[in-house]
């Protein structure tokens, strides 16, 4: 395959407490090809920006207010040069050290898109409700989309730029992620999962709550009768 140039995006809000440790890591794992780091602060109310800006070698974009992760991910997609797209949260439940087996599917041309499942890997620290809430999601996509996805709601999905080609994204929360997904799907592309170690936080708020699960489904039942 030709040289390559792979885009991270990180999506962050108010992660002061964690953004330094994935920006180093990120840094530091060895993807294989030239890598463009693009931090994407969403409107943090704390200390993070300021951390952001101690680092070198990265891109950093800035929302004034808060708008949601989906349009912190928009935001970075149309500032972002690489050939294949990573996103790779910043609560550090994600470990950049998956990053190679993620895109192993797509160096291979075996794959348009890949997953990292935490459900086909180890998920330490997973509460019983979000648990639950990330599995209902993904048997309602599977059953929705005629699919084998185990984990729609995954953080780790790793993809080439141009399977987005002809697909305009406007969710603006944690819907992008079945989005994303079902948008992908419809354009007959093909999405792969691949196991990944999860951690829960150890540090700063989960974001993500029951009241965003409802939403992410009413989107799958939405966009599965949507053209």
């Amino acid at each position: 395959m030709e040289e390559l140039k792979i885009t991270v995006l990180i999506p962050c809000y108010n992660e002061e407490n964690n953004i330094l440790e994935i920006i180093d890591l990120v840094k530091k794992v060895d993807l294989g090809y030239p890598k463009e780091i693009i931090v994407i602060d969403d409107g943090s109310e704390d200390s993070s920006v300021d951390k952001i800006k101690t680092q070198t070698g990265i891109k950093l974009l800035q929302h004034e207010k808060n708008l949601g992760k989906g349009k912190a991910i928009q935001t970075g997609l149309s500032h972002a040069t690489g050939d294949i797209i990573v996103i790779q949260d910043a609560d550090l439940e994600y470990f950049p050290n998956d990053i190679p087996r993620l895109l192993e599917p797509l160096i291979k041309g075996q794959a348009d898109a890949v997953y990292g499942s935490r459900f086909l890997g180890v998920a330490d620290g997973m509460s019983f409700s979000h648990n639950f809430g990330n599995r209902l999601l993904s048997w309602a996509a599977r059953l929705l989309f005629k699919n084998s996805i185990t984990d729609i709601m995954t953080g780790y999905k790793v993809f080439f730029k141009k399977a987005l080609h002809g697909i305009s994204l406007q969710c603006k929360g944690f819907e992008l992620e079945p989005e994303i997904t079902v948008k992908l799907l419809k354009k007959g592309k093909k999405i792969v999962e691949v196991p990944i170690s999860y951690s829960y936080r150890r540090k700063g708020k989960a974001k993500i709550g029951w009241k965003d699960g409802v939403i992410c489904l009413w989107w799958l039942i939405k966009g599965k009768f949507s053209k």
